[in-house]
């Protein structure tokens, strides 16, 4: 059976709770381009194919494949997965994390708390994010910083919730996107 409206409603509503997330930190345009390539035939006819309500269709892909094209494909159009941010150091010969610039840590931010609604539902809550992301092994393969940055916004919305967060990302972090400095 193909899934072809249940998963472009999932895709919709992510990318509508990204939107209002990167609006709410000052970063309204990352939240209108976020997640286009999820519309190209490559990402979305596997979406379809390996479509679940709770889970990412790119589980299903590597289950049958043993990788995903669509991830593939989507990790390397997209600046605010941390997979985009590897490249070739010359002294190591080996592919390694590149710190990300600023402005996607919040994206991915974003991304993270909006994929935590929609794949929790009813059981989400503040701390949601912050334990998948615990649980993974992305902090383990990004940057050092980046994922410093990442679990540190987190753990504040784990603490203090939504409002003060975003208000902190706007007030605080926005302002030194034009370089990486930490915050």
């Amino acid at each position: 059976m193909l899934y072809i409206w249940e998963h472009f409603s999932t895709v919709c509503k992510h990318r509508h709770k990204v939107i209002a997330h990167c609006y709410r930190c000052g970063i309204l345009w990352q939240g209108l381009i976020h997640d286009l390539s999820k519309f190209s035939p490559t990402e979305f006819s596997q979406g379809v194919k390996y479509y679940r309500s709770d889970r990412s269709p790119n589980v299903g892909e590597r289950e049958v494949h043993g990788y995903s094209k669509a991830w593939l494909h989507h990790q390397g159009r997209n600046k605010h997965h941390f997979e985009y941010w590897y490249d070739y150091n010359i002294k190591t010969r080996q592919r390694e994390p590149v710190e990300m610039p600023v402005r996607y840590v919040v994206e991915m931010f974003c991304d993270r708390v909006a994929a935590s609604k929609i794949y929790y539902s009813d059981e989400y809550n503040d701390s949601k994010a912050l334990e998948y992301f615990e649980k993974g092994q992305a902090r383990k393969r990004m940057h050092e910083r980046t994922g410093k940055q990442l679990e540190k916004l987190l753990k504040m919305l784990a603490e203090k919730g939504e409002k003060e967060t975003f208000e902190y990302i706007k007030n605080v972090v926005k302002p030194k996107t034009k370089y990486n400095g930490m915050w």
